[in-house]
Order: structure tokens, then C-alpha cells, then sequence
């Protein structure tokens, strides 16, 4: 699948209709996202059922800012609409390989089960 590109019009059905979806939030003026590009392409082309997408923080700032993103390239790794991975800084590909790998063995029942903890200890 090629690289999805998000906007306001797209982010928030993209992450609700896909179970997992990886973001790279970078912008064009930016040396290591211009490096890591290449990195991000290839990986995705392994995964077809894994939605890779770019967000330019330049044109999408209100999303950039709603992550707070403070530095880029800032990696976001989604499952089941759940933020499961978050780092700022390129991955060489053999560690962002490993990234998406267990992302993907990530028992979700278990992420869901602690948000709902977590939520009904907030509410406490």
C-alpha cells in the first residue's frame, strides 16, 4: 500500500476505519525527515495491511499541535484507535522494522482493558 498522506479531512477516519496505523509527522524544511523518507517507504512496503502515513506539520499544525509534537521526525504508531508508540528522531530500518513487528504482536484486549482501568480511576 503506498504512504497515505493525512489531513484534517482525512486523520480521524483514517485511524478510526484501519486497526493499525503508522504516522510520520515531519515537514519538508527537515533534514532527518527528508533521511528517513526512503526508510519509512521501504518498511511499509512490507506490511500491506499496516496503513503508513505522513502528516506535514507545516500544512497540519492544529494535528501536529493536538500530538504535541515538539520535535520531528516523530514516529506514532496507532492500534484499535489506541496510541501504542510514540518517539521523536529517524530509526535506522532494521529498528523501525522491529517497531512495526511488535506493534503488531501488541495484545490489544490487554491495552483496552488497562485505558478502561486507567479511565475509571480518573472518574474516581
Amino acid at each position: 500500500m503506498a504512504t497515505l498522506e493525512l489531513t484534517q479531512d482525512n486523520f480521524n477516519a483514517t485511524i478510526e476505519n484501519h486497526d493499525t496505523v503508522i504516522i510520520d509527522f515531519w515537514a519538508p524544511w527537515c533534514g532527518p525527515c527528508r533521511m528517513f523518507a526512503p526508510t519509512f517507504e521501504a518498511v511499509s512496503e512490507q506490511y500491506p495491511d499496516v496503513v503508513f502515513a505522513k502528516l506535514n506539520t507545516e500544512e497540519q499544525q492544529e494535528i501536529a499541535a493536538a500530538f504535541n509534537i515538539r520535535s520531528i521526525p516523530t514516529l506514532m504508531v496507532f492500534r484499535e484507535k489506541v496510541i501504542i508508540f510514540s518517539q521523536a528522531g529517524m530509526l535506522p530500518k532494521s529498528q523501525f522494522e522491529q517497531v512495526v513487528q511488535k506493534a503488531l504482536e501488541v495484545d490489544m484486549a490487554k491495552v483496552h482493558a488497562e485505558v478502561a482501568a486507567q479511565d475509571a480511576t480518573a472518574k474516581a
